[in-house]
């Protein structure tokens, strides 16, 4: 595998624009033809445990949008008993305007299938559920029959190469989700996986003790997975020999920024597309390199950065540093997906601001109050300050709901009010 681009995706934008209109789905054969399932091959002559701590030496942190460190959460699980444990991929992807995920599914399909085989040969799981969104059905078909092709060519089933788990061949299957952005949070996922409604659990218990069918189970995200790929095959050193790793006089023990990383850039630029480029890697590259600067005629005005979740750039913040510290040192909720969607000039914030509440409120799921009244409060209020009917008190109000549904810990069961605090 290349090491100029791990992922296989360097520089390369969602169909179909230009030049890149006639990339395809690798197939089996395809991917196997540039060194795929190597590293799958050199895990399975490995203990489970070494491959671990390879993750854990990488200091890999998930790409969904916490930035949990992987090889930490591999550990979680307790000692095997001879019952199912489970692997659930969150491919829900339903972040407003986030699409890398989309983009690894319908082109490196066997990518993400080898990370998959990869985490459950080291955490010894036997049952894999690829947690796809509802709407992905082009999507749906592809990582279907790359399923298909996984299991023709021993990675999974009967005589896998994998050889038994638990007593159980390994399994990968797909599920689709119904459509719900809560379905994104893990444990919701988990609800939806098992047939019923989507609603957040509380933790503890964690996932990993008792998770699918309450049974210790690992839940990653699809970009994190295929990362595991390349790290096995090149080693921790070369994995950390990217990125901008961890803020100067930082102990060891604080999560750091090494690595590759999939930046989906949306909005009226030239080239929107996704592009992998290192952690730490500039807003203002990503949008005047790999996207070729603002269409003509429009100006940068702000970005959610992240998704619209993990709150808002504007031009002061517009060399802000893309990695997992830029929460800390731009006022905001994290890197969240590193989706970012640029906002013009000539785009009203508090309309924007009106867009997203309408977004939480609708999608909120209704368990917890400051979340399921409060998001119908901001709407509503954000809608008469747009139409020119507002007050001085209502932007007062309007930050006193909003945090009050976000910064006080333990109000909700998940982040989705937080989310919501952060984009108004």
């Amino acid at each position: 595998m290349p090491l100029e681009s791990p992922i296989l995706l360097k520089n390369i934008p969602t169909p179909p624009w230009g030049e890149f209109a006639d990339r395809k789905t690798l197939s089996y054969d395809d991917y196997v033809k540039a060194d795929g399932y190597k590293s799958l091959d050199q895990a399975i002559g490995m203990e489970p445990k070494d491959i671990v701590e390879i993750v854990k030496a990488a200091e890999l942190r998930g790409r969904g949008g916490a930035g949990f460190p992987a090889g930490m959460k591999w550990s979680f699980l307790p000692p095997q008993d001879g019952g199912q444990r489970f692997l659930a991929i969150n491919c829900d992807e339903s972040e407003p305007a986030t699409f890398k995920d989309q983009v690894l599914t319908e082109f490196d399909p066997h990518l993400i299938i080898e990370g998959i085989a990869i985490c459950m040969k080291a955490c010894q799981l036997d049952t894999a559920y690829y947690y796809i969104r509802g709407e992905y059905h082009h999507h749906r078909v592809i990582f279907e029959n790359a399923i298909a092709e996984a299991y023709a060519n021993g990675v999974f089933g009967e005589n896998s190469r994998m050889g038994k788990v638990n007593e159980r061949w390994p399994n990968l299957y797909l599920q689709r989700g119904a459509g719900a952005y809560i379905c994104g949070e893990e444990t919701a996922l988990l609800e939806s996986l098992e047939g019923k409604r989507g609603w957040p659990r509380i933790k503890p218990p964690f996932p990993a003790v008792a998770g699918a069918f309450g049974r210790p189970t690992i839940i990653n995200n699809v970009e994190t997975l295929s990362m595991v790929v390349p790290v096995l095959a090149n080693g921790a050193d070369w994995f950390k020999s990217m990125g901008v790793g961890r803020p100067e006089g930082a102990p060891p023990n604080v999560p750091a920024s090494f690595g590759p990383k999939l930046f989906g850039i949306s909005g009226p630029v030239q080239r929107p597309g996704v592009y992998e480029d290192n952690l730490g890697v500039t807003l203002k590259t990503l949008v005047e390199d790999h996207c070729k600067g603002m269409i003509p005629g429009k100006q940068f005005k702000a970005a959610f950065h992240g998704g619209i979740s993990m709150g808002v750039l504007d031009t002061t913040e517009y060399e802000a540093e893309m990695d997992f510290d830029i929460g800390k040192k731009y006022n905001n909720l994290g890197l969240g997906t590193a989706c970012a969607t640029i906002i013009p000039h000539d785009v009203s914030m508090v309309a924007m601001a009106r867009n997203c509440a309408r977004f939480y409120s609708h999608e909120s799921c209704g368990q917890c109050t400051p979340c399921r009244e409060g998001g119908n409060w901001l709407y509503k209020m954000l809608t008469r300050i747009e139409a020119g009917d507002g007050t001085m008190k209502d932007l007062d109000l309007l930050l006193e709901i909003a945090s009050s549904m976000g910064s006080m810990p333990g109000t909700t069961i998940c982040g989705l009010a937080d989310g919501a605090n952060w984009a108004v």
